[in-house]
């Protein structure tokens, strides 16, 4: 029997008249008892499987069956193209039954925003970030403008709870729980998680009321399912023969490719259009007119292509698409998910996914990437361990939202949020110390406030700078006349010896010639030529993880061919066979080279960063780590080496402490508010991967290497 009729009978007439739905998709249908009981939920179907409507109808219903008044709903979205994405549609249905939503993000005026304040809406698009300037803001009172909140709905839930904005989420939404003096309704979407129950007790494990997780039901026995989709790994050796293969295959066909490099972004766009493609550009280093422009043109046509980084992974509408390509491989199976997802929405098409790889390692674990994808893998979400920074941050954003907090007082507001709660009050107490020591924070009569050296670090722009978790690289703005075109990296404008140079930029998949660099402010004024052009951006890609490093492992020591390699896929991993043919399952390599050693491991980036240092010690080898291997430069016996290895295998876990690079130290934001030495312990603990430690200190070294 169908739920349609739990729905509140306004809502029921306008999905059927106003919208024109016959039904409800079986999976929305089944969504609606919970949801309209008021359970936490954590909602899980496919890309474009209608998540929005299944967690939005129900809530809607609720709004009008219990009377509710006064902003009632959040809708939060990770990026702010999603919520201009989602505006239009959510605002209608909102309209269609007398009430109203509204946007609030960076870009949203000064204007818009006090309307919204003067006369709240039902419904309040918004990121988490904006949220808590919401909350910290002397324009807002925010115990009346939140104290009518019943719900917020959580959209891309997975791309806050892999990082530190989901502690950040999660902190704000316990404040402002208390601001609303009630249990607020939590509902978390997405379409790839591999541990769902886990996500749910992260978002809801503390919130009293009953919990639980939807999932889009498999299809019952003797119906036809989804047809398989169709994905296809090809290498191609170059991005320019990347470009070449783009232009000439599916001619007619609106395609998005991925390529998780904003500066090959650029130069693959840059090729396509030489190859007289339409091609558009987008990335976050764009302005969000630049990029919007890109979207909507590359939305109203046919025959182009959009090259995209991950942007575009989190179910932005650009049309219907007909092919999703990939440049190498994204960094996980649900990444993947997520790219495939966004074809196979038209009636009759089917998702799929064209793999060009340009590279060897990226053919590798495109390889790797689709087998565990094949075999029903997909990662889970592992929220960081250890936010100790984020809690220094809530803290300081509680100083400014009651204008002082009592020191005794302040955890309650947070004390729920998981890792917080873990901390413990003694913890808190300790960092509060800290805080008061460094004088970023002060305190008079049981009362904190922000300190000297608070104010120096965080005051600017009315502590802006306090209100987002990540540390980002300053850019340089460039600007075509008055018109924003992106940002980029300094070094973009220094030559091999450092030294500061004017050159021609490639932005948006157009060159631009400096005309002149402000280096004070940061501005860079351009204007457009034929000249070939590059930018560059500081970034430094995470490494991989022990399941996808093993998956490549068993692929370099196998003989099988998958049917959905090319033929030139087929040849050149049979050459990286070859290559690597002194691989053995149940070892792992020590191998001889020119200038040292390889210890061939494939137990991930964080486990070799463990063991490295305890190697360099014993044997005065300079290491470097990377996803499948520790490489020690330098003279050493083979024996030593073993002895060294062997050594580090039966170390104690508090002895495989990874070094950290003072780069990434700085990069911690809030690490400064931290007792000495917690930052790297952070750090240390974050990178360090215990499945591939496991697995290093249990699986023997075959010894390849001479001398």
């Amino acid at each position: 029997m169908s739920n349609f009729h739990l729905l509140h009978p306004s809502l029921q007439h306008q999905i059927v008249n106003a919208m024109g739905w016959k039904e409800l998709r079986p999976f929305q249908d089944a969504v609606i008892p919970p949801l309209v009981r008021g359970e936490h939920r954590i909602i899980l179907a496919p890309t474009a499987g209608g998540k929005t409507e299944a967690a939005f109808f129900p809530t809607l219903s609720r709004m009008l069956s219990e009377s509710w008044t006064g902003l009632s709903v959040l809708y939060l979205c990770p990026i702010k193209a999603l919520l201009n994405n989602l505006d239009p549609r959510l605002s209608r249905y909102c309209t269609l039954v007398g009430r109203r939503s509204a946007l609030w993000h960076g870009d949203v005026g000064p204007g818009e925003r006090k309307e919204i304040l003067r006369d709240a809406p039902d419904v309040l698009l918004t990121t988490p970030e904006s949220l808590e300037v919401m909350l910290v803001s002397k324009r807002v009172d925010e115990r009346v403008f939140f104290s009518g909140l019943r719900a917020v709905i959580i959209d891309e839930i997975h791309a806050f709870a892999g990082d530190d904005r989901g502690w950040h989420l999660l902190s704000v939404l316990e404040r402002v729980e208390s601001l609303a003096g009630r249990g607020i309704q939590r509902i978390g979407l997405s379409a790839t998680v591999g541990n769902p129950y886990d996500l749910l007790g992260w978002l809801a494990g503390a919130c009293p009321g009953t919990k639980g997780v939807s999932l889009e039901p498999l299809p019952a026995p003797g119906t036809p399912s989804s047809p398989e989709p169709h994905v296809v790994i090809d290498h191609v050796g170059s991005l320019q023969n990347a470009a070449v293969v783009i232009s000439r295959l599916h001619q007619g066909e609106k395609r998005l490719v991925f390529i998780d490099s904003r500066a090959k972004a650029e130069e693959l766009g840059q090729s396509l259009r030489q190859l007289e493609v339409t091609a558009f550009v987008t990335h976050s280093s764009l302005s969000q007119d630049q990029r919007r422009q890109a979207e909507d043109a590359f939305a109203n046509r046919q025959d182009c292509v959009i090259v995209a980084t991950s942007v575009l992974e989190l179910g932005i509408d650009v049309g219907d698409l007909d092919r999703v390509i990939q440049i190498d491989s994204p960094p996980t199976v649900s990444g993947f998910l997520q790219r495939m997802g966004r074809t196979g929405r038209r009636p009759g098409s089917v998702r799929n996914c064209l793999f060009l790889t340009v590279s060897d390692n990226g053919l590798m674990q495109a390889a790797a990437l689709v087998k565990l994808w094949k075999n029903g893998f997909v990662e889970p979400v592992q929220p960081p361990v250890l936010p100790e920074h984020v809690l220094a941050q809530q803290l300081m954003a509680l100083v400014l939202q009651e204008g002082g907090v009592g020191q005794d007082k302040w955890f309650s507001w947070v004390a729920r949020v998981p890792a917080f709660a873990e901390m413990g009050r003694n913890e808190a107490d300790r960092l509060v110390r800290s805080m008061l020591d460094k004088s970023i924070l002060w305190q008079e009569a049981g009362l904190l406030g922000i300190g000297e050296q608070g104010e120096k670090e965080f005051g600017r722009q009315n502590f802006m700078a306090l209100l987002s978790v990540f540390l980002s690289a300053p850019l340089f703005t460039v600007l075509a006349g008055r018109r924003e075109i992106g940002a980029v990296d300094e070094s973009t404008f220094l030559d091999g010896s450092g030294n500061r140079e004017a050159k021609v930029l490639l932005l948006g998949g157009s060159a631009w010639r400096v005309m002149h660099i402000d280096w004070e402010k940061k501005l860079v004024f351009v204007e457009p030529t034929e000249n070939h052009g590059r930018s560059r951006w500081r970034s430094k890609p995470p490494g991989l993880r022990f399941t996808l490093t093993q998956a490549i492992f068993r692929l370099l020591t196998g003989s099988e061919e998958q049917s959905f390699w090319s033929q030139r896929a087929k040849m050149a991993i049979k050459g990286l066979r070859l290559d690597f043919e002194g691989l053995e399952r149940g070892t792992t390599m020590v191998e001889h080279t020119k200038t040292g050693f390889v210890w061939w491991t494939f137990a991930g980036a964080g486990a070799n960063a463990a063991f490295a240092p305890l190697i360099a010690n014993a044997t005065g080898l300079e290491p470097r780590v990377d996803s499948f291997a520790i490489h020690l430069k330098g003279e050493c016996k083979t024996g030593a080496l073993l002895d060294a290895i062997n050594a580090s295998r039966s170390a104690k876990a508090s002895e495989l402490r990874p070094i950290i690079d003072l780069r990434a130290l700085r990069g911690l934001k809030f690490s400064s508010c931290l007792p000495d030495g917690q930052g790297e312990l952070i750090l240390q603990e974050r990178l360090a991967e215990q499945a591939g430690i496991e697995y290093l200190q249990n699986t023997p070294v075959k010894n390849l290497a001479a001398g």
